[in-house]
């Protein structure tokens, strides 16, 4: 945060320290105040909504039979005198899942796909002396031709559950429209500490009738807002089509983007300028870093090992859907570090542009997707296309991300079927729009044979042994099995995990369930299979890094299993975020810096058997264990150096007091729970 608040400063110093400076281009917010109906169902009156909405934060929530159509929204802009002779633009960073636009009764724009921005201009449809009316219609039915092509997997919110934009600009400007990118693309290549080699690419739209000579200025800023380099270029932009203009430079000893350790984050200013006058500005954020993988080593970042500690995030929350806050989103930040993970895959689609910004600041490394997932209808590839272009385009400048994700568990009968042609495809996309960053694919079978895989620059694979498959320690051998056959690809475990519900507590877990229709997942379930599985990952560097599915609960209205319909129990914290399950303290004991001492199995607190393991998450040393005062010395270790597991522990009836101290750094830590023997 530091570095976004000095650089907000730095911006703003630099541009009021000028004369010369022309409000041109302006961002509104265009949020508040509209109008919203169903075209179907029990109430199709007009009700008042404030953006970000979606119509599905209940139903899709709690039950299959969720409203799957259209939506309308509508809003009124007043004639503005001071827009003549400007362009006028709305952006959409999100509409579910396809979308027309209207003013004044004439569309003006449609998209198709629910997670990437659009723009639409509205100059040439406004009304300069009477009201516009705007109308926006969106429909979240699932169809052949947009990914993803059902709702099996994770729901499909509907509505503008993403905020809305006008933008004002003159009539020479960068590129508003082109898939909604910023118009401005800075390239880094041949980084290290002692130089980076940076080029910026500007595409630039001229709307006036003749050529027009202009300055193109780049200005690279520190984080104290300070211009570290200015490079200036005469340009002459031709009336004809969008053009596009590349500035090179190279900076000295650049302070590098570390992840974590120092998400250092320079910014760059670049402006159209006539005659002195600022005709047009676009800021982006630059942090200079080199992403490696060496085969059989792992991910290196700057030239230094990182191993991915990586979850997965979906993108809803209780009752609010998809129609997320900045403040929510960066809640599930914040909870994700700290737990101490490093790394995020955001599943399975394209989200939040905060998003991507506040993991930049914060130094998370991001996997970032398009929702070619689950299943195929030979009738998405174009719809693919221009999502992975969206992906790419409008969020080419956050250093946080360093791979594309092509598909996840979609399947081939044969070697040149749709799904391989496809995603070999989507590779040489992302490779002419992105050639720097890596791409990968995902499969959910566990063997590096299968027709759809290695069309992609890493080869994820979704194992969940001991749920859906045979048994939780059957990850040690899938990984040495595939150190030993394939040692020079670069593997990654996209997915692992089980489901636990926290309502649900057990002394015996039970060996034998049903994992798709079974309504019984106690959390203890979730809790000894992250336990046993992690202790195995830790020890196996061939993998570049694993990510756990999933850091919260999310709704998956076509499902009914563990005790509550529509319900995804994968997490590591609950749908409403307010409680973190025991998995999540057993991730942070092992991944984080932070003090842990933990006792599991809290909230088993009505117990019978009079004997039990009492186990302990511990990273700051070995836990004194009381029960009732009386201390317990036999434990056991167990995965990790941080599980201790305190065997065969008495408990007497009625009410016992169990209690761990640690004494670090002269501190001392505590933690209690009160079970209940009956």
């Amino acid at each position: 945060m530091k570095y976004i608040f000095l650089w907000i400063t730095g911006i703003l110093t630099l541009s009021t320290g000028s004369n010369t400076i022309a409000q041109s281009r302006q961002t509104m917010a265009f949020n508040d105040d509209w109008q919203f109906r169903k075209t179907a169902g029990n109430d199709t009156s007009w009700h008042l909504v404030h953006l970000p909405h979606t119509w599905n934060n209940i139903d899709m929530q709690t039950t299959k039979d969720f409203y799957q159509g259209e939506g309308v929204y509508r809003k009124q802009l007043p004639p503005n005198p001071t827009w003549k002779h400007k362009r006028i633009f709305l952006r959409f960073e999100g509409a579910g899942s396809v979308a027309q636009v209207f003013l004044n009764g004439q569309m003006i724009g449609s998209h198709k796909g629910a997670y990437g921005a659009f723009a639409c201009e509205l100059t040439h449809s406004l009304k300069d002396s009477a009201v516009n009316e705007l109308l926006v219609k969106t429909n979240n039915t699932a169809r052949p031709d947009v990914i993803p092509i059902n709702h099996n997997l994770f729901g499909v919110y509907g509505g503008l559950y993403r905020p809305v934009s006008l933008i004002v600009t003159a009539p020479l400007s960068f590129a508003v429209n082109d898939y909604a990118a910023p118009g401005v693309f800075i390239r880094q290549q041949n980084v290290s500490a002692a130089s980076a080699d940076i080029t910026v690419t500007a595409k630039v739209d001229n709307k006036y009738p003749h050529s027009r000579q202009a300055i193109l200025q780049t200005a690279l800023c520190d984080a104290d807002g300070n211009i570290v380099k200015t490079v200036d270029s005469s340009i002459q932009i031709l009336p004809q089509g969008m053009q596009v203009f590349h500035q090179q430079f190279q900076l000295n000893t650049p302070h590098l983007w570390n992840g974590l350790k120092d998400p250092y984050l320079y910014k760059v200013i670049v402006r159209i300028l006539e005659h002195g006058q600022v005709i047009d500005e676009v800021l982006r954020p630059l942090g200079i870093r080199h992403f490696e993988i060496i085969p059989g080593k792992g991910l290196f970042l700057n030239r230094q090992q990182l191993p991915l500690k990586g979850v997965c995030r979906h993108q809803d929350w209780w009752e609010s859907g998809s129609a997320l806050t900045n403040e929510q989103h960066a809640a599930d930040l914040n909870i994700i570090r700290e737990m101490g993970a490093n790394a995020v895959r955001l599943a399975h689609y394209q989200q939040s542009e905060y998003l991507y910004s506040k993991a930049d600041s914060i130094g998370l490394v991001i996997w970032a997707e398009i929702p070619f997932v689950n299943a195929v209808s030979g009738q998405e590839t174009d719809n693919a296309k221009q999502q992975l272009t969206e992906l790419i385009r409008q969020n080419y400048h956050h250093p946080s991300i360093y791979v594309w994700g092509l598909h996840n568990e979609v399947y081939d009968r044969n070697p040149g079927g749709f799904v391989n042609t496809l995603t070999a495809a989507l590779h040489n996309l992302a490779k002419s729009e992105d050639p720097d960053r890596y791409t990968v694919s995902v499969n959910g079978y566990g063997k590096m044979e299968r027709f759809e895989n290695r069309n992609a620059d890493i080869q994820g694979m979704n194992r969940y042994y001991g749920w859906y498959e045979g048994k939780t320690t059957d990850l040690e051998q899938w990984i040495t099995g595939l150190k030993s056959n394939f040692p020079e690809y670069n593997v990654i475990l996209s997915e692992y995990g089980a489901e636990g519900n926290i309502f649900q507590q057990t002394e015996t877990p039970p060996a034998t369930f049903n994992p798709v229709n079974g309504q019984y997942f106690p959390e203890q379930l979730e809790t000894r299979f992250h336990e046993t599985q992690w202790g195995i990952l830790a020890k196996h560097p061939y993998l570049l890094g694993s990510y756990l599915w999933n850091m919260f609960d999310f709704a998956v209205p076509l499902w009914n299993r563990g005790g509550i319909p529509a319900r995804n129990l994968k997490g590591l914290v609950t749908f409403d975020r307010k409680v973190k399950k025991d998995a999540f303290y057993w991730y942070k004991a092992n991944w984080s810096d932070t003090p842990v001492l933990y006792i599991s199995d809290r909230r088993l607190t009505q117990r019978t058997a009079p004997q039990t393991d009492i186990t302990v998450y511990s990273n700051i040393g070995q836990p004194h264990l009381t029960i009732n005062g009386r201390r317990i010395t036999d434990f056991k270790q167990g995965t990790t150096a941080v599980h201790y597991i305190f065997t065969q522990a008495s408990l007497r009836k009625g009410q016992n007091k169990v209690q761990v101290k640690v004494i670090h750094n002269g501190k001392e830590y505590t933690d209690n729970v009160i079970w209940t023997l009956q």
